[in-house]
């Protein structure tokens, strides 16, 4: 399992104080921020096949087939006016446009983006700006997760492709930095290569980029 660097702010008065870490689901990752994925002529056998298991809104996961895993990874910084800003960065996955297909294709989908398990908005490109009301004071969990156009779920070794970033809101005056620290998330799937660091449509309560 591979670790990307943690990061930490800190914010005066009135603003936000924020520890974001990189927690990698399995072969979620933080890396180089190019995004790769088959070409729009991929075999339809390639797609995966369907799994007993679902998400929180009982939509089944698709385990990738082999050589076609596609990972995720995720950053949050804050803003000056108390939003924030996301940034996914894919690893052999591509963003689909608005009006594909629902049919699932080997390393293309969207990534639903989501707030302490709430979702946020589904996400059609790298970038997400969070408006400041859906992170009050306290520590919150990012995470993306990743989709294939069908709405199955993107999973590797039975578990979900995706990454999770914890972030700490407070009104509190500088304190200095906050040392973040690093845990595996066990509900990601092992293996893979280290990624650093997947632009939005618009969701509730947030802005694309």
């Amino acid at each position: 399992m591979f670790y990307s660097p943690g990061m930490s702010w800190t914010r005066g008065a009135g603003t936000a104080l924020a520890a974001c870490v990189l927690l990698l689901t399995g072969t979620a990752g933080c890396g180089s921020g190019d995004e790769k994925g088959p070409g729009a002529g991929a075999s339809p056998t390639s797609a995966g096949r369907l799994l007993g298991d679902t998400d929180e809104d009982g939509r089944r996961y698709r385990e990738a087939a082999a050589g076609h895993a596609p990972e995720v990874g995720i950053e949050v910084k804050p803003n000056a006016d108390d939003s924030w800003d996301v940034r996914l960065t894919v690893r052999d996955f591509r963003f689909s446009p608005a009006g594909t297909e629902p049919a699932a294709v080997a390393g293309r989908g969207v990534a639903r983006l989501f707030v302490d398990g709430d979702l946020i908005t589904a996400l059609r490109g790298p970038r997400h700006r969070l408006v400041a009301g859906l992170v009050p004071r306290g520590t919150h969990h990012v995470t993306a997760r990743l989709y294939a156009d069908d709405g199955t779920v993107w999973a590797v070794d039975g578990e979900p492709v995706e990454s999770t970033a914890d972030i700490t809101a407070s009104d509190a005056g500088p304190t200095g930095a906050t040392q973040p620290t690093l845990r595996e998330d066990a509900a990601g799937p092992a293996g893979g290569p280290p990624l650093t660091g997947g632009h939005g449509s618009p969701g509730r309560g947030g802005e694309a980029s």
